[in-house]
Protein backbone atom coordinates (compact mmCIF):
# COMPACT_ATOMS: atom_id res chain seq x y z
CA UNK A 1 0.00 0.00 0.00
CA UNK A 2 2.81 2.39 0.91
CA UNK A 3 4.57 1.67 -2.37
CA UNK A 4 1.39 2.41 -4.37
CA UNK A 5 0.75 5.67 -2.51
CA UNK A 6 4.34 6.89 -2.94
CA UNK A 7 4.26 6.01 -6.63
CA UNK A 8 1.01 7.98 -7.10
CA UNK A 9 2.52 10.85 -5.15
CA UNK A 10 5.56 11.01 -7.44
CA UNK A 11 3.23 11.11 -10.48
CA UNK A 12 1.16 13.93 -8.98
CA UNK A 13 -1.98 11.81 -8.53
CA UNK A 14 -2.25 12.61 -4.80
CA UNK A 15 -3.58 16.03 -3.80
CA UNK A 16 -3.07 15.82 -0.02
CA UNK A 17 -0.70 13.35 1.64
CA UNK A 18 -1.06 12.94 5.42
CA UNK A 19 1.66 11.01 7.24
CA UNK A 20 3.92 10.55 10.25
CA UNK A 21 7.72 11.01 10.33
CA UNK A 22 7.62 8.49 7.45
CA UNK A 23 7.19 11.48 5.10
CA UNK A 24 10.80 12.44 5.87
CA UNK A 25 12.15 9.21 4.33
CA UNK A 26 14.38 9.42 1.24
CA UNK A 27 11.93 7.48 -0.96
CA UNK A 28 9.19 10.14 -0.56
CA UNK A 29 9.07 12.70 -3.36
CA UNK A 30 6.44 14.95 -4.91
CA UNK A 31 5.74 16.02 -8.47
CA UNK A 32 4.88 19.60 -7.48
CA UNK A 33 4.72 20.24 -3.73
CA UNK A 34 3.19 23.63 -2.86
CA UNK A 35 2.34 23.56 0.87
CA UNK A 36 3.68 21.58 3.79
CA UNK A 37 1.93 21.65 7.20
CA UNK A 38 3.77 20.29 10.24
CA UNK A 39 1.47 19.63 13.21
CA UNK A 40 2.83 19.16 16.76
CA UNK A 41 6.06 20.83 15.69
CA UNK A 42 7.67 20.30 19.11
CA UNK A 43 7.83 16.58 18.27
CA UNK A 44 10.35 17.13 15.48
CA UNK A 45 14.05 17.35 16.33
CA UNK A 46 16.63 19.52 14.62
CA UNK A 47 17.69 16.73 12.24
CA UNK A 48 14.09 16.23 11.13
CA UNK A 49 13.79 19.94 10.46
CA UNK A 50 17.03 19.93 8.47
CA UNK A 51 15.57 17.11 6.36
CA UNK A 52 12.42 19.14 5.76
CA UNK A 53 14.59 21.77 4.05
CA UNK A 54 14.94 19.60 0.97
CA UNK A 55 11.27 20.39 0.24
CA UNK A 56 11.76 24.07 0.86
CA UNK A 57 12.93 25.66 -2.38
CA UNK A 58 9.49 26.83 -3.53
CA UNK A 59 7.31 25.40 -0.77
CA UNK A 60 5.15 27.31 1.72
CA UNK A 61 5.50 25.90 5.23
CA UNK A 62 3.06 26.17 8.15
CA UNK A 63 4.13 24.70 11.50
CA UNK A 64 1.57 24.33 14.29
CA UNK A 65 2.12 23.73 17.98
CA UNK A 66 0.80 24.73 21.41
CA UNK A 67 4.39 25.05 22.65
CA UNK A 68 7.00 26.08 20.04
CA UNK A 69 10.49 24.90 20.93
CA UNK A 70 12.92 27.72 21.89
CA UNK A 71 14.84 27.53 18.59
CA UNK A 72 11.68 27.94 16.48
CA UNK A 73 10.33 30.71 18.72
CA UNK A 74 13.64 32.57 18.50
CA UNK A 75 13.61 32.28 14.69
CA UNK A 76 10.16 33.87 14.59
CA UNK A 77 11.12 36.62 17.04
CA UNK A 78 14.14 37.72 15.00
CA UNK A 79 12.05 37.79 11.83
CA UNK A 80 13.12 34.57 10.07
CA UNK A 81 9.52 33.35 10.34
CA UNK A 82 6.09 34.92 10.53
CA UNK A 83 4.10 34.04 13.64
CA UNK A 84 0.35 33.84 14.28
CA UNK A 85 -1.07 33.20 17.73
CA UNK A 86 -4.54 31.73 18.33
CA UNK A 87 -5.57 32.96 21.75
CA UNK A 88 -9.37 32.51 21.67
CA UNK A 89 -10.42 29.19 23.24
CA UNK A 90 -13.36 27.09 22.04
CA UNK A 91 -16.76 27.97 23.57
CA UNK A 92 -17.31 26.69 27.15
CA UNK A 93 -13.64 25.69 27.53
CA UNK A 94 -12.19 26.51 30.97
CA UNK A 95 -8.62 26.85 32.20
CA UNK A 96 -7.04 23.85 33.93
CA UNK A 97 -6.37 24.41 37.64
CA UNK A 98 -2.71 23.51 38.23
CA UNK A 99 -1.49 22.46 41.68
CA UNK A 100 2.06 21.62 42.77
CA UNK A 101 2.47 19.43 45.83
CA UNK A 102 4.50 16.63 47.38
CA UNK A 103 3.46 13.06 46.55
CA UNK A 104 1.42 11.96 49.56
CA UNK A 105 -1.21 9.23 49.81
CA UNK A 106 -3.72 11.79 51.03
CA UNK A 107 -3.21 14.15 48.03
CA UNK A 108 -3.50 11.29 45.53
CA UNK A 109 -6.55 9.75 47.23
CA UNK A 110 -8.43 13.06 47.43
CA UNK A 111 -7.69 14.00 43.80
CA UNK A 112 -8.77 10.62 42.41
CA UNK A 113 -11.85 10.25 44.62
CA UNK A 114 -13.02 13.78 43.77
CA UNK A 115 -12.80 13.09 40.01
CA UNK A 116 -14.55 9.72 40.31
CA UNK A 117 -17.30 11.25 42.49
CA UNK A 118 -18.29 13.44 39.52
CA UNK A 119 -18.22 10.44 37.12
CA UNK A 120 -14.92 11.51 35.59
CA UNK A 121 -11.70 9.64 34.81
CA UNK A 122 -8.06 10.18 35.74
CA UNK A 123 -4.71 10.05 33.93
CA UNK A 124 -1.85 9.21 36.29
CA UNK A 125 1.47 9.79 34.56
CA UNK A 126 4.34 7.60 35.74
CA UNK A 127 7.23 7.50 33.31
CA UNK A 128 9.27 4.51 34.52
CA UNK A 129 8.05 1.51 32.55
CA UNK A 130 10.09 -1.10 34.44
CA UNK A 131 8.33 -0.34 37.74
CA UNK A 132 4.92 0.77 36.43
CA UNK A 133 3.18 -2.47 37.59
CA UNK A 134 4.38 -1.97 41.16
CA UNK A 135 3.30 1.67 41.00
CA UNK A 136 -0.20 0.65 39.78
CA UNK A 137 -0.44 -1.73 42.76
CA UNK A 138 0.55 1.15 45.08
CA UNK A 139 -2.13 3.43 43.56
CA UNK A 140 -4.79 0.71 44.00
CA UNK A 141 -3.89 0.42 47.69
CA UNK A 142 -3.98 4.23 48.10
CA UNK A 143 -7.48 4.47 46.55
CA UNK A 144 -8.60 1.49 48.63
CA UNK A 145 -11.79 0.97 46.64
CA UNK A 146 -12.24 -2.33 44.74
CA UNK A 147 -14.90 -0.71 42.52
CA UNK A 148 -12.32 1.68 41.00
CA UNK A 149 -10.62 0.02 38.02
CA UNK A 150 -6.96 0.91 37.48
CA UNK A 151 -5.29 0.12 34.14
CA UNK A 152 -1.84 0.55 32.58
CA UNK A 153 -0.75 1.94 29.20
CA UNK A 154 2.82 2.44 27.90
CA UNK A 155 4.70 2.19 24.63
CA UNK A 156 6.49 -1.09 25.40
CA UNK A 157 3.25 -3.07 25.71
CA UNK A 158 2.19 -5.32 22.86
CA UNK A 159 0.15 -3.13 20.50
CA UNK A 160 -3.02 -5.22 20.99
CA UNK A 161 -2.74 -4.93 24.77
CA UNK A 162 -2.18 -1.17 24.48
CA UNK A 163 -5.15 -0.80 22.15
CA UNK A 164 -7.37 -2.82 24.52
CA UNK A 165 -6.26 -0.68 27.51
CA UNK A 166 -7.02 2.55 25.63
CA UNK A 167 -10.42 1.28 24.44
CA UNK A 168 -11.35 0.34 28.03
CA UNK A 169 -10.41 3.86 29.12
CA UNK A 170 -12.22 5.60 26.25
CA UNK A 171 -15.40 3.59 26.87
CA UNK A 172 -15.31 4.40 30.59
CA UNK A 173 -14.63 0.87 31.91
CA UNK A 174 -11.39 2.11 33.49
CA UNK A 175 -11.40 4.98 35.99
CA UNK A 176 -7.65 5.52 36.43
CA UNK A 177 -5.07 5.05 33.67
CA UNK A 178 -1.47 4.73 34.85
CA UNK A 179 0.50 5.73 31.77
CA UNK A 180 3.80 6.92 30.35
CA UNK A 181 4.25 10.01 28.16
CA UNK A 182 2.64 8.00 25.34
CA UNK A 183 -0.47 10.15 26.03
CA UNK A 184 1.38 13.42 25.37
CA UNK A 185 -0.28 14.21 22.04
CA UNK A 186 -3.27 13.08 20.03
CA UNK A 187 -5.38 11.93 23.00
CA UNK A 188 -8.80 13.56 23.30
CA UNK A 189 -10.99 12.07 26.04
CA UNK A 190 -13.56 14.65 27.23
CA UNK A 191 -14.48 12.61 30.32
CA UNK A 192 -10.88 12.57 31.69
CA UNK A 193 -10.51 15.80 33.64
CA UNK A 194 -7.82 15.13 36.22
CA UNK A 195 -4.17 14.37 35.52
CA UNK A 196 -1.56 13.57 38.16
CA UNK A 197 2.09 13.74 37.07
CA UNK A 198 4.61 11.86 39.21
CA UNK A 199 8.15 13.36 39.42
CA UNK A 200 6.94 16.48 37.58
CA UNK A 201 10.32 18.18 38.08
CA UNK A 202 11.87 15.75 35.57
CA UNK A 203 9.77 16.92 32.62
CA UNK A 204 10.42 19.81 30.27
CA UNK A 205 8.21 22.88 30.29
CA UNK A 206 6.67 22.27 26.86
CA UNK A 207 6.08 18.62 27.80
CA UNK A 208 4.28 19.56 31.04
CA UNK A 209 2.04 21.97 29.09
CA UNK A 210 1.26 19.31 26.49
CA UNK A 211 0.46 16.75 29.21
CA UNK A 212 -1.77 19.22 31.02
CA UNK A 213 -3.57 19.70 27.69
CA UNK A 214 -4.84 16.08 27.85
CA UNK A 215 -7.48 17.24 30.35
CA UNK A 216 -9.95 20.11 30.25
CA UNK A 217 -11.07 19.24 26.73
CA UNK A 218 -14.75 19.64 27.56
CA UNK A 219 -16.87 22.09 29.57
CA UNK A 220 -15.99 20.63 32.99
CA UNK A 221 -13.35 22.22 35.22
CA UNK A 222 -10.12 20.18 34.99
CA UNK A 223 -7.26 19.70 37.45
CA UNK A 224 -3.55 19.00 36.93
CA UNK A 225 -1.45 17.90 39.91
CA UNK A 226 2.33 18.24 39.57
CA UNK A 227 3.61 15.79 42.19
CA UNK A 228 7.11 16.07 43.64
CA UNK A 229 8.91 13.30 45.57
CA UNK A 230 9.05 13.45 49.36
CA UNK A 231 12.67 12.33 49.56
CA UNK A 232 14.45 14.23 46.77
CA UNK A 233 15.10 17.96 46.45
CA UNK A 234 14.53 19.64 43.09
CA UNK A 235 17.01 21.71 41.09
CA UNK A 236 16.65 25.52 40.78
CA UNK A 237 15.91 25.21 37.03
CA UNK A 238 13.20 22.59 37.70
CA UNK A 239 11.70 24.97 40.28
CA UNK A 240 11.57 27.74 37.63
CA UNK A 241 9.83 25.40 35.20
CA UNK A 242 7.21 24.39 37.77
CA UNK A 243 6.64 28.01 38.80
CA UNK A 244 6.05 28.89 35.12
CA UNK A 245 3.61 26.01 34.54
CA UNK A 246 1.66 27.02 37.66
CA UNK A 247 1.70 30.73 36.78
CA UNK A 248 0.68 30.32 33.14
CA UNK A 249 -2.34 28.08 33.45
CA UNK A 250 -4.91 30.18 31.58
CA UNK A 251 -6.17 29.12 28.14
CA UNK A 252 -3.82 29.97 25.29
CA UNK A 253 -0.81 30.26 27.64
CA UNK A 254 1.39 28.03 25.47
CA UNK A 255 3.08 30.99 23.79
CA UNK A 256 4.05 32.59 27.11
CA UNK A 257 5.26 29.22 28.40
CA UNK A 258 7.42 28.88 25.28
CA UNK A 259 8.87 32.35 25.92
CA UNK A 260 9.78 31.32 29.48
CA UNK A 261 11.27 28.08 28.10
CA UNK A 262 13.40 30.16 25.72
CA UNK A 263 14.53 32.27 28.68
CA UNK A 264 15.47 29.19 30.75
CA UNK A 265 17.07 27.04 28.04
CA UNK A 266 18.39 29.56 25.51
CA UNK A 267 17.79 29.41 21.78
CA UNK A 268 20.31 26.71 20.87
CA UNK A 269 22.27 26.94 17.66
CA UNK A 270 20.12 28.68 15.04
CA UNK A 271 22.10 27.35 12.04
CA UNK A 272 23.03 23.72 11.47
CA UNK A 273 21.93 20.58 13.28
CA UNK A 274 23.96 21.06 16.49
CA UNK A 275 21.51 21.92 19.26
Amino acid sequence: ETRDILSACRKGQVDILIGTHRLLSDDVSFKDLGLMIVDEEQRFGVEHKERLKRFRVNVDILTMTATPIPRTLHMSMIGLRDISSLSTPPLDRRAVITKISRFTDETVRKAIRFEISRQGQVFFLYNRVQSIQAFAHQVRSIIADPMVRVDIAHGQMHKHELEDAMIRFITGQTSVLICSTIIESGIDIPNANTILISDADRFGLAQLHQLRGRVGRYKHRAYAYMLLPMTRSITPIAARRLKAIEEYSELGAGFRIALRDLEIRGAGNILGSEQ
